[in-house]
């Protein structure tokens, strides 16, 4: 079988008509990950499991009582945990850990028969905007293996990518599916806040944190959510909300769309991006839509809120892993003290280490007002303003990224450069938002793929599919 498939629908047609079976399709995948090994994205491959499952899937298929997701191949992020699997967060700290259960989005596609075929390598514990972190080596773009995948769900992203599975699920902070998802020419979402449950999600910032899929159709994208999505008693910070249709409805009315000038003006973004935003802007012109450009004058403030914020929660929620209950432990120890020590300091990669002293530095007595407080402040103004705007508009549109993906190496010099990859969206993340990144084509120069966001109220992903269905 020498066929790149573009969605579920696709395979499952091919699996009715007799074309292909599960286990070809699932030897399909694992010759695609042996051939592409040297993008380095999967930490583990579940090669023999897949195989039997993928057996006992096509039985249920047979006999017509299989899952939605029969014939779904799909990958998982490292941080997200899967019983009786090891789970690391791509970091050395957790060497050896393996999980007592499944996280509660891992639980609902088994449910659904899908198979997991693998975990894929991420920055440090989500750290990250390159893939660059990760203590198993970069993750390299398979559009040029000199350019980074975007982080930190880049193992994920080039998972699918390079056809070496069609769906893969990754996390996001502040734009760590989103960024990924523009730089390897995918689908990519942020769901609202309280949309997917973290329950077995490896924590970075809690109150930031959503799961969320990466595919090459839209229409897989609705499918998955709306098996991942919904309430969970296990995740209290859940919303009380069902996970919606998986049914994408055409755009029933003329949209009020909103571009903030203040992204399509930014000295950071490429031209091309910029042409390419704005020629999506004329294209929803011309189908009647009426589209402004409205002002947003906090982009300067988004990713200093969004750093002390994020790196606060991080070192609240990782000062779990201390080395004695699990994962590595110092062979250099001596007594309690050292253990807590040594184990940290060599556990912890340098990315990992310099947020937990930034969270920890703002979450001191004597700097806690003057920077988390404020923080605060600033993420709560920066919500009421993003919520404002749909007061009169119904999306928001911006580039995913300022750039196409940089080369490896270009900003790990320069922590700032790199935090400020987050540019465009840390928004969505700060208010709670969904946000979705679609493909828009490739760079003229560089041939490498761009991404535009869309934007929309708590809890309408329904729209920002129906837009994107639209515009493909």
């Amino acid at each position: 079988m020498k066929k790149r498939f573009s969605s579920l629908a696709e395979i499952q047609n091919e699996i009715s008509a007799g074309n292909i079976t599960l286990s070809s399709l699932v030897d399909y995948y694992l010759n695609q990950i042996d051939k592409y090994k040297h993008l380095n994205a999967f930490l583990e491959v579940y090669a023999s499991e897949a195989l039997l499952n993928a057996e006992i899937i096509q039985k249920k298929i047979d006999s017509k009582t299989a899952g939605k997701l029969a014939g779904m191949v799909i990958a998982i992020k490292d941080n997200i945990v899967y019983q009786g699997h090891h789970s690391t967060a791509s970091s050395k700290i957790l060497e050896g850990f393996t999980s007592l259960f499944s996280a509660t989005v891992v639980e609902r596609l088994l449910a659904e028969d899908a198979i997991i075929i693998g975990r894929t390598n991420c920055d440090e514990f989500a750290m990250g905007a390159s893939n660059e972190n990760s203590a198993f080596g970069p993750v390299l773009n398979a559009a040029d293996i000199s350019r980074v995948p975007g982080g930190s769900s880049g193992g994920s992203a080039v998972a699918v990518q390079a056809d070496m599975c069609l769906a893969s699920l990754g996390s996001d902070t502040g734009g760590s599916i989103r960024q990924p998802a523009a730089f390897t020419g995918l689908y990519g979402i942020y769901p609202t806040y309280g949309r997917v449950s973290r329950w077995g999600l490896i924590a970075f910032a809690s109150s930031f944190d959503q799961i969320g899929p990466f595919t090459a159709s839209i229409q897989d994208m609705a499918l998955l959510m709306s098996i991942i999505a919904g309430e969970d008693e296990h995740d209290a910070t859940m919303a009380l909300q069902k996970a919606g249709s998986s049914e994408i409805a055409p755009l029933a009315k003329t949209l009020k769309v909103a571009y903030i000038n203040d992204c399509l003006e930014n000295a950071s973004l490429d031209s091309e991006i910029k042409l390419k935003t704005e020629e999506f802007i004329q294209s929803l012109k011309d189908k009647g839509h009426v589209v402004e450009g409205i002002d947003f004058p906090y982009l300067d403030a988004m990713v200093p809120c969004y750093q002390v914020l994020t790196t606060a929660e991080a070192s609240s929620n990782l000062s779990r892993f201390s080395g004695l209950m699990y994962g590595y432990r110092s062979k250099n120890a001596s007594d309690l003290e050292s253990t807590f020590k040594k184990s940290r300091t060599e556990g912890f990669g340098p990315e990992v280490q310099r947020r937990i002293m930034l969270g920890t530095f703002v979450l001191s007595s004597d700097y806690y007002d003057a920077y988390y407080t404020k923080a605060q402040k600033v993420r709560q103004l920066i919500r009421q303003k993003t919520l404002e705007i749909f007061n009169d508009y119904d999306v928001i549109i911006t580039p995913t990224t300022s750039t196409t993906a940089f080369k490896i190496g270009e900003k790990s010099s320069d922590p700032v450069a790199m935090y400020l990859a987050d540019l465009f969206t840390v928004q969505s993340n700060l208010a709670g938002i969904p946000a979705l990144s679609i493909p828009a084509g490739n760079h003229s120069e560089n041939n490498l793929p761009i991404g535009i966001q869309l934007m929309g109220r708590p809890f309408d992903e329904a729209l920002l599919y129906s837009i994107a269905n639209e515009m493909k």
